[in-house]
């Protein structure tokens, strides 16, 4: 994956993986920001995916259906960490694909083969063509998409705390209690984990951060120091 892109001695490709709610999306555009790196929210791609399939009426369920359609799609991914956008087609999808009707199909959508290979690829391209290098989050960046990214890191979090944090996010009536986004949680990972294609893993050279009992600046310092050292190597 070595391109005229990476020659500059400050470019560097660091992949940001685990599940959802270990603190994925704020660790890593707060690394980008601090080191002046692009910023690639993976999931976002498949959230933007699987809003098109819903809004043009294909049976998610269905993964023939959806693997005809998967090549349809126009996604457009900015990567300033300041400001990350989403476009679907022309369209901002940034607000949309986070509604819970499309948080609980996305894994679905993402099992299909032909949806990982569309995506994985558009992921390499961003990734290799970043002039300053990037910060990329998801859940196989480490292990299929990027597996010489030059720094790998796999968040974790008890799944007390990932719930917490992730009904946090929720607004208006997507919000529920915990108990219910623990078991949402609890879903998600068994499909992302069980999928035969591209599953959610640690990658054997990752480096695992438990952010459990951790602020989202230790986090986000603990990251940082790891770039600058492989920076510096």
């Amino acid at each position: 994956m070595e391109t005229a892109a990476r020659t500059a001695p400050a470019a560097v490709i660091v992949a940001i993986d685990g599940p959802a709610g270990t603190g994925k999306s704020s660790t890593s555009k707060a690394v980008a920001a601090k080191l002046g790196l692009g910023y690639l929210d993976t999931g976002a791609q498949y959230r933007a995916i699987t809003w098109w399939m819903v809004n043009n009426g294909i049976d998610v369920e269905d993964a023939t259906a959806v693997a005809d359609a998967a090549g349809k799609p126009g996604i457009v991914s900015g990567t300033d960490p300041a400001n990350p956008t989403i476009t679907v087609d022309g369209v901002d999808v940034s607000g949309p694909i986070r509604t819970q009707e499309v948080t609980s199909k996305v894994s679905a959508v993402s099992a299909v083969p032909e949806v990982r290979a569309r995506i994985t690829e558009l992921q390499r391209t961003i990734a290799t063509e970043a002039p300053r290098g990037i910060v990329v989050e998801g859940r196989d960046i480490g292990t299929t998409v990027l597996p010489d990214a030059d720094v790998k890191i796999f968040l974790t979090a008890s799944a007390e705390a990932r719930a917490a944090r992730r009904s946090g996010e929720l607004r208006g009536k997507d919000a529920a209690d915990l108990a219910a986004t623990q078991a949402a949680l609890a879903k998600r990972d068994a499909a992302d984990s069980g999928r035969k294609t591209s599953p959610l893993a640690k990658a054997d050279d990752a480096i695992e951060v438990d952010t459990t009992d951790l602020t989202l600046e230790q986090v986000i310092e603990c990251v940082v120091t790891l770039v600058e050292e492989k920076r510096s190597a």
